[in-house]
């Protein structure tokens, strides 16, 4: 019981982090017009944001597998390095 709990406090923790940091990149983003905050706004919410609404929101509306929830996340984990390592590359 104790162990879910703090699993799922973690999970939303770092969901609401990652939002906050996410709206903070799309705010720099519009300030400066800089594809930089941009990229790192998407890898950010791909990273923090995507995970959580896979398992809490995809797991109760379709009830994915483990294995079609997990390939969701890292593809989600994929796709949020790639858009941050874009960053750099800008």
């Amino acid at each position: 019981m104790i162990p879910e709990l703090l699993a799922d406090a973690a999970t939303t923790l770092t969901a609401v982090v990652g939002l906050f940091v996410t709206v903070l990149a799309v705010q720099g983003y519009r300030r400066q017009d800089s594809p930089v905050m941009a990229g790192l706004a998407v890898g950010i919410f791909a990273i923090a944001v995507v995970p959580f609404l896979v398992t809490e929101l995809a797991g109760r509306l379709v009830a994915p597998t483990d294995a079609q929830a997990l390939i969701a996340i890292l593809l989600a984990h994929t796709v949020g390095l790639l858009a941050i390592y874009r960053t750099f590359r800008t």
